[in-house]
């Protein structure tokens, strides 16, 4: 009996998580601002996650900015920037890895204390690196104000949610009418065969 609740509870985690990257998959076919489109992504996030705090970092000549926020931060956005040898941020969009902290994040050597954030003393902290055509170009963050331990889901989850945000800003830099002139048949076939894979 318990087995099969833990895989009920399991199951209906994974139809969560696939609907979240539904969501966000078909805001990348949608004429929306990218202020709009980052702000619903972090609500999703938080939907997803439960977590207190969902922040979106932008790379923005070698510092990261502030961008989007599921806390009223108004007077942040655009304003908080850090280092990309700052804060535990910092480290993700610089070592290009993930980083889960169960508990007391600002304990951890790297954790830098901005004192306008309430999110400095929240004790769990998950980030992940926002990749675009295999660069960083952002960082997104996900905290709880008590300790909790990440899942596999939430580590992969916020991995992929990462790498669709990369996408959606090369996209965002497209004017439609681009969309509308490219040759994307031509783009296909002059990039060369398709290499295999090892398995």
């Amino acid at each position: 009996m318990a087995k099969s609740k833990d895989l009920e509870a399991r199951l209906q985690r994974t139809e969560q998580q696939l609907r979240l990257f539904q969501k966000i998959s078909r805001f990348m076919v949608r004429e929306m601002s990218l202020q709009e489109v980052l702000q619903a992504i972090v609500s999703l996030v938080v939907e997803f996650t439960g977590c207190d705090s969902c922040l979106v970092y932008l790379v923005d000549r070698g510092e990261l900015v502030l961008c989007a926020s599921n806390t009223p931060h108004p007077s942040t956005l655009g304003k908080v920037r850090l280092k990309l040898d700052e804060g535990l941020t910092g480290w993700v969009a610089r070592e290009r890895r993930l980083l889960a902290l169960s508990k007391e994040a600002y304990k951890d050597p790297r954790f830098k204390y901005f004192g306008d954030l309430p999110e400095d003393a929240f004790e769990a902290f998950l980030s992940a690196p926002v990749i675009a055509r295999n660069r960083v170009v952002g960082v997104i963050n996900v905290q709880h104000r008590a300790p909790h331990p990440h899942t596999g889901a939430e580590i992969e989850m916020l991995t992929t949610v990462g790498e669709q945000v990369g996408c959606m800003l090369l996209l965002a830099r497209m004017e439609p009418s681009a969309v509308d002139n490219a040759n994307h048949v031509e783009a296909v076939l002059s990039s060369g065969p398709i290499r295999p894979t090892a398995a």
